[in-house]
């Protein structure tokens, strides 16, 4: 494993841009880079950050605290943590009418939002979502197994103790994220099927199965996993059902939103090249990359594809794009019948394996990518 030096990096997502046009929320998880974002783009522009007890106090107690502060010149403001103050996006809706600001809004959960009653704005603005690192912000710093081991999530893929910061993160999510906003008032039962979710990642959503393994009433399972996708920590990839020839199935398969962060919840720290383990981590990798490929460009969807007779693909791109993700450094005629079954249903043009193979080739007009090959021409 290469040796990492922690760096400026340069993340992809242009705030600015958007923000000459119309308001936006930022979201994402906690520690991937939200405000440190901010002060190296946006840094000219007036700042409130409702994690500051200041900040937080002020606006509490004087809403209007912000159109205060306003000048003639006043173009754009940031709210970071908007989530911790919801009532205050009815002023910002008023200075959005009254003034034409725009706000850039961050937070780390929408759940909070919701419960607040608030409608974020009604088309106000918009919404991107900052992810842990991409291949194409990382260049030359990165390395795939300590991306695979480790995740992406920048304070842990640059940490010179990436175990000691995932247990730090694991167990601050637990108490501040959870048990903070009241959400979950059983937390051991919330621990249990956080554990029991992170090795169901990558797979079918089966809630019988994971109610019965973590010990908790089906209903309360489904409610967990709203909670994992309201804060963020988990995402569901839907199904792909517009085949006719090949019964489709039609349950979401569930990622969280971190490779290391799922690892660490399954209680596993090595990673053997070759292995299961491996396998699932790379094409867990894969979906992150293409994720944040598609919440980068602010359109599109991602799905997957298993019918019930069997035959699977990993990922559908923009209703145009089909992607499996082979962790082999031999792709077989095997590997491909998937993506066959798939190509004969019609819809689709571009059909790739993605693979540990060195050099790019095509079968039977199935191109066969080596990993870095496939994401540099991603973009």
């Amino acid at each position: 494993m290469m040796l990492i030096i922690m760096t400026y990096t340069a993340r992809r997502l242009e705030l600015e841009p958007i923000l000459q046009s119309k308001s936006c929320f930022l979201f994402g998880p906690r520690q991937t880079g939200k405000s440190f974002l901010i002060r190296q783009t946006l840094g000219e522009y007036p700042y409130y950050s409702l994690l500051d007890s200041t900040t937080f106090l002020n606006l509490s107690q004087n809403p209007k605290w912000i159109e205060q502060s306003l000048t003639p010149d006043t173009q754009i403001v940031i709210i970071d943590e908007i989530q911790k103050f919801p009532q205050l996006l009815d002023e910002v809706h008023l200075m959005i009418e009254t003034y034409g600001i725009r706000f850039l809004m961050t937070g780390s959960s929408a759940r909070k939002l919701r419960q607040g009653g608030v409608n974020l704005l009604g088309g106000r603005a918009r919404s991107r979502t900052l992810h842990p690192f991409s291949y194409a912000e990382l260049g030359t710093q990165f390395d795939l197994i300590r991306a695979l081991t480790y995740g992406l999530i920048p304070s842990i893929y640059f940490s010179d103790s990436p175990l000691e910061d995932l247990q730090s993160y694991c167990g601050d999510y637990l108490k501040e994220e959870i048990s903070s906003e009241a959400t979950v008032r059983n937390i051991p039962s919330f621990s249990r099927f956080l554990e029991v979710a992170a090795l169901c990642n990558g797979q079918i959503i089966n809630y019988t199965n994971i109610s019965n393994d973590a010990r908790v009433p089906q209903s309360t399972v489904q409610d967990y996993f709203q909670i994992l996708k309201d804060t963020l920590i988990a995402y569901e990839i839907p199904a792909w059902k517009k085949t006719i020839k090949r019964k489709p199935i039609h349950t979401s398969k569930f990622y969280f939103f971190d490779v290391g962060i799922a690892r660490f919840l399954q209680h596993r720290q090595t990673l053997l090249p070759r292995s299961p383990e491996f396998g699932a981590a790379f094409e867990h990798y894969i979906a992150h990359e293409l994720k944040t490929w598609v919440d980068l460009s602010g359109v599109g969807a991602l799905h997957y594809w298993r019918s019930t007779s069997g035959f699977e693909v990993d990922f559908i791109v923009n209703e145009t794009l089909a992607v499996e993700v082979k962790a082999k450094d031999s792709v077989s005629e095997q590997d491909l019948k998937g993506l066959r079954a798939l190509r004969e249903e019609g819809g689709l043009t571009d059909f790739v394996v993605v693979c540990l193979e060195t050099q790019a080739r095509v079968v039977d007009g199935i191109r066969i990518l080596p990993w870095a090959v496939f994401l540099r021409e991603l973009g």
